[in-house]
């Protein structure tokens, strides 16, 4: 169990769990882009797609490992409803007079195979990242916010890649490539952690105010399939 008083939804996490799901479902539709930064080529989803980390790192901060399992289920729902929607959309026919059935498939023809990589990818990662900070901050006694952040990130995000480009790209470009694919992935996002750290810490601070919350998880069953023990 958490410390937390209550076992209601307030406002702020309500706040935070809508937030959450619009950046998954968001990176879902930036992934379709290919941008450039500097030397690296990325997928437009990079921009959006690590707050899901930061928003996951917040929850559980605060709220406990408990309401972060909540939020990771209710995030990878409400993106399955997305890509189901826009699946079946792309599927149906389009008026004799619609003429952009290409630009519609390449945004919400996902293929089969990338979906199922990048919800299993998503799945494992977030519950990586939520059980390293609420295992870090039972061992730490709550002190060192700032680098439990950090290294639930880069294990985090380095499950989500391990797991999300051999199952979506294996075959597709060549074997050589995907290590460089994946150190990339977690590199470039535990520094977008890192850029933004100074929001992150700003946020939890006042939200534990507002709240009057910060939860321990001393006695929390770590089971991803307990959705409602919050």
């Amino acid at each position: 169990m958490t410390n937390g008083k209550k076992n209601t939804v307030s406002v702020l996490f309500l706040f935070f769990s809508v937030l959450f799901c619009v950046c998954l479902i968001t990176a879902n539709v930036l992934e379709t882009k290919q941008i450039s930064i500097g030397m690296f080529n990325i997928t437009g989803g990079l921009l959006v797609f690590p707050v899901s980390y930061i928003i996951n790192d917040c929850v559980c901060e605060v709220w406990g490992y408990g309401k972060a399992r909540l939020l990771i289920w209710l995030g990878f729902a409400m993106n399955f409803l997305f890509v189901a929607f826009g699946a079946a959309a792309d599927a149906i026919p389009g008026a004799p007079y619609w003429h952009n059935d290409e630009g519609f498939h390449a945004v919400f023809g996902l293929a089969p195979r990338i979906a199922a990589a990048s919800f299993v990818a998503f799945l494992v990662g977030s519950f990586v990242n939520a059980y390293v900070m609420s295992r870090m901050k039972i061992s730490s006694e709550g002190r060192n916010f700032s680098l439990r952040a950090i290294l639930s990130t880069v294990f985090g995000e380095g499950a989500d890649s391990l797991i999300f480009f051999p199952l979506a790209l294996y075959g597709v470009v060549p074997t050589s490539e995907l290590p460089i694919f994946i150190v990339t992935q977690v590199v470039l996002k535990t520094v977008y952690e890192i850029v933004v750290l100074p929001v992150t810490i700003y946020v939890v601070r006042k939200t534990k105010q507002i709240e009057d919350e910060d939860a321990y998880d001393t006695d929390m069953n770590y089971s991803v399939w307990k959705v409602l023990s919050v």
